[in-house]
């Protein structure tokens, strides 16, 4: 058990959890965040309602000891209720088994509890309303404003879980170590809601995901415990179909009527919430390195912000302070290997998952529109019950299997897209596909796992 002292930038999700992790270890730990305080508050103001969590972020609320604390904020979901534009609806189950499901859960209902955790059982000393001001990365000085001061942090393990527009990353713009790069897709989205009925009940399936594709855009739709729905639309920003058109009542109306019908009777909000909510920009962080010597660490979104269309963005930075924790362990006092020993044990999964990130919103929007789509789907699954331990859809490998690494789900995930591809290739039916030569190809190209 460690006595000294650690402190954190940002109370977020990641932010916070990381200090209850440290806490239980030892440390004295103090965070430092540019927002007042969100148990005083009654809404998450411009933040996503919910998010779904999955195996990885499941794990770290296991191993920091609160899970039992989470657990009645989450709603199952068993997979993707498919809307399709005729109206009709199809359920395409996420995995094949009974606890593979994933979880929409309130960003802001746990980031209360993490917080109000780490502050009234751990001690965790949380600073609200202290923002960075900037950082120069040469004096190694960190300029701080409060409402009562500005001041100074000395950059000496700091623990850099300030979010995708970190202050800290930024400063160093092209400098090294960090030499960090922001990429912004050409599509942007807006979030709306679908409330619940007057008695409180779900007005669409409550254990689904919702997604209504569209081919370059799309809906979804996360249910809340309240029985309202967080309904986002994605769509390019500029062009046809895009948010530059929808610029007039009567152009949203005209858009929703003809591509998003079955929806509409669900949005009675839909003028109001679609001219005053923001229209959010959607990115991906990349860094060179995440740390600079032994003076600070980026970690989860501050290093490796990804976009949502695979829903690992909370669970990859709770897998983040799983493994700090991992290394500190290993490492203890040694905060230049303990920070370089962390970024060599996630860079490769970073990049794999942003990867694979983007691919699966061209998979939501579009790709389960192919007429193929579902029978990869379907033979992936036989062929996950006959190899189980040589073939797990890429999907299931990142959402229900933690101890395999995301770099190697995208790895094998690439192998078996272009075997399903080529399996799938003149059959339009299961029944029509040579399963035992298929196990037989599989096995030749795929190592168990």
């Amino acid at each position: 058990m460690s006595s000294a002292s650690i402190k954190i930038l940002g109370s977020g999700l990641c932010g916070s959890l990381l200090s209850i992790i440290l806490a239980k270890r030892g440390y004295a730990v103090e965070i430092y965040e540019s927002r007042s305080d969100p148990r005083k508050l009654s809404q998450a103001a411009g933040r996503s309602i919910n998010l779904a969590m999955s195996s990885r972020g499941i794990n770290a609320l296991k191993y920091a000891g609160i899970f039992d604390q989470i657990k009645p904020l989450l709603i199952p979901m068993t997979g993707r209720m498919l809307h399709f534009k005729n109206g009709d609806k199809e359920l395409q189950p996420y995995g094949q088994k009974e606890d593979e499901v994933i979880y929409s859960v309130s960003r802001f209902n746990l980031n209360q509890i993490l917080i109000e955790t780490a502050e009234k059982k751990y001690h965790v000393d949380i600073n609200f309303e202290h923002s960075v001001k900037s950082y120069d990365p040469e004096n190694a000085k960190i300029q701080m404003h409060s409402p009562k001061k500005e001041f100074f942090l000395e950059a000496q393990k700091i623990l850099v879980a300030d979010g995708a527009g970190s202050v800290i990353r930024k400063s160093f713009n092209d400098r090294a170590p960090i030499m960090p790069s922001e990429s912004i897709l050409p599509h942007s989205y807006k979030e709306l809601t679908i409330p619940a009925n007057d008695d409180g009940s779900f007005q669409l399936e409550k254990n689904a995901l919702h997604v209504w594709p569209r081919g370059q855009f799309m809906l979804i739709a996360l249910p809340n415990p309240a029985g309202d729905f967080t309904l986002t639309l994605f769509m390019p920003t500029m062009g046809k179909d895009s948010f530059a058109e929808l610029s007039t009542d009567a152009a949203v109306t005209d858009f929703f009527d003809r591509h998003f019908a079955s929806a509409v009777p669900l949005l009675p909000n839909l003028i109001h919430e679609f001219k005053n909510n923001p229209t959010g920009i959607l990115g991906t962080v990349r860094c060179r390195h995440w740390h600079q010597d032994d003076k600070l660490l980026l970690i989860g979104d501050a290093a490796h912000a990804l976009v949502p269309f695979h829903a690992q963005g909370m669970n990859f930075a709770f897998d983040d302070c799983v493994e700090l924790d991992k290394v500190i362990g290993q490492h203890e006092h040694n905060w230049l290997e303990i920070f370089q020993n962390f970024e060599a044990n996630q860079f490769d999964n970073a990049t794999a998952i942003q990867e694979m990130a983007l691919d699966n919103y061209i998979e939501m929007r579009d790709g389960v529109l192919d007429p193929k789509f579902a029978l990869r789907k379907e033979l992936s699954f036989e062929l996950e019950k006959r190899l189980p331990n040589q073939f797990i859809p890429r999907y299931s490998m990142v959402m229900f299997h933690e101890k395999i690494p995301y770099a190697v789900s995208y790895q094998r995930g690439e192998i078996q897209k272009k075997l399903l591809a080529e399996l799938t290739m003149d059959a339009e039916k299961l029944e029509e596909i040579d399963l035992n030569y298929a196990e037989k190809v599989v096995a030749t190209k795929l190592a168990p796992l």
